[in-house]
């Protein structure tokens, strides 16, 4: 069996609504599918106006608003029309991305039809609760992870640190790595502008500290504000730069209300805005892969990160970023400052970072999930067959 053999059934609780790293990357991972010749159908809540296009054909799976943040939907499971669908689309591959009412009907649909199952991890959803007031709930939730996790036939995650995260929370015991490509012709030092950085009110000689990603609390906009009076209190010249569009966005302009706020940013405008920066600083502990420390680091921007899953794969320690203990205001305060203070290490260290962001294509990266699909497939029929000869 080859690539173009495959009949690949995907579902997503939010395929294309929200601009974010999952999204954006389960639908490279498709268009990269459908050009190598393989058959590849969404099942996906949809709604009338999503932050982008949709790659491929999207089957709609009746969804409800999640309460507080409706710029998500909760897919209600596979009702008899997606059932239908789904046996008429005949796949020889399930891979599911969310442990949700969906992906749960559809890992016992797969089963029954004698499906391989593969589910992608995007994001660690039991680090969540605690952002919200509810940490006494993340046992219950990982307990309930483990059971959807176990029952897929392999796992594949953003980054070695999480998958090692996932072998020590006995998740799954086959999890391999899909990882995540960069853009080089976006993300590149060729596209800081300092014209558009005066257009904002910054000075040439001003140091730019950037947040990247949505505004939401489990992103970490408590520490990257406590950080920040950290570094006033130290007289630390700075300027915040948030990118990014979310729900807590008034709370955080109301709690950094010197920072530069330029919203949503998308296609050569993002690449523009993180160039622009001199140091991105992303204390956030729910990546599993973090695509905005990657992307800063091919524009040549050191990174100040938390030292966790996803951003501890990428930066290297004192080469091209610093990693710190997730929460240590102070320590995050000192590492910001010791680059705000220091244009040449701020050089040095963004170099090897764009050094290190080379090494990520998106074709290379979504070629090891075809080849993890068929090689799931083949022990599927391994097994299969070892249990017909075993039948007397």
């Amino acid at each position: 069996m080859e690539t173009v053999d495959l009949r690949i059934a995907l579902l997503s609780g939010n395929y294309n609504m929200v601009r974010d790293g999952a999204n954006q990357a389960l639908n490279r991972l498709v268009g990269y599918l459908l050009g190598q010749g393989a058959k590849v159908r969404v099942y996906s809540p949809t709604i009338d106006n999503p932050d982008f296009e949709a790659t491929g054909d999207v089957t709609h799976v009746p969804s409800v608003a999640i309460p507080g943040r409706s710029e998500y939907r909760m897919p209600m499971g596979l009702f008899r029309r997606v059932k239908r669908d789904l046996a008429d689309f005949n796949p020889n591959m399930m891979h599911v991305t969310s442990p949700d009412f969906s992906g749960h009907r559809a890992l016992t649909w797969a089963r029954q039809q004698g499906l391989p199952v593969l589910c992608s991890v995007h994001t660690r959803f039991d680090t969540y609760p605690r952002y919200y007031n509810m940490a006494f709930t993340e046992p219950l939730l990982a307990a309930i992870m483990r059971r959807f996790y176990r029952r897929c036939d392999a796992l594949v995650a953003p980054s070695e640190s999480m998958a090692q995260l996932l072998r020590e929370q006995r998740m799954n015991f086959d999890i391999g790595i899909w990882s995540r490509g960069v853009d080089r012709e976006l993300f590149n030092p060729g596209q800081r502008s300092l014209e558009w950085r005066r257009s904002l009110g910054i000075a040439d000689s001003e140091v730019v500290i950037g947040f990247l990603g949505r505004l939401v609390m489990e992103k970490g906009l408590d520490v990257f504000s406590d950080t920040i009076d950290e570094l006033k209190a130290r007289g630390v010249t700075h300027r915040i730069l948030v990118i990014g569009e979310g729900p807590a966005r008034g709370w955080f302009e109301a709690r950094i209300p010197d920072a530069v706020f330029v919203g949503l940013q998308q296609g050569v405008d993002l690449g523009r805005a993180v160039a622009s920066m001199d140091v991105l600083f992303n204390p956030s502990v729910t990546e599993t892969f973090g695509n905005v420390t990657l992307e800063a680091m091919a524009c040549s921007i050191p990174v100040v990160a938390a030292a966790a899953t996803g951003s501890d794969s990428l930066v290297d320690e004192r080469v091209s970023g610093r990693l710190v203990r997730p929460g240590a205001i102070h320590q995050f305060a000192e590492a910001v400052k010791t680059y705000a203070e220091d244009p040449q290490l701020r050089r040095d260290h963004g170099s090897a970072g764009a050094e290190r962001a080379s090494q990520f294509s998106w074709d290379r990266i979504n070629q090891a999930v075809a080849e993890t699909y068929l090689r799931i497939i083949r022990q599927k029929q391994a097994a299969r067959g070892e249990s017909q000869r075993s039948v007397p």
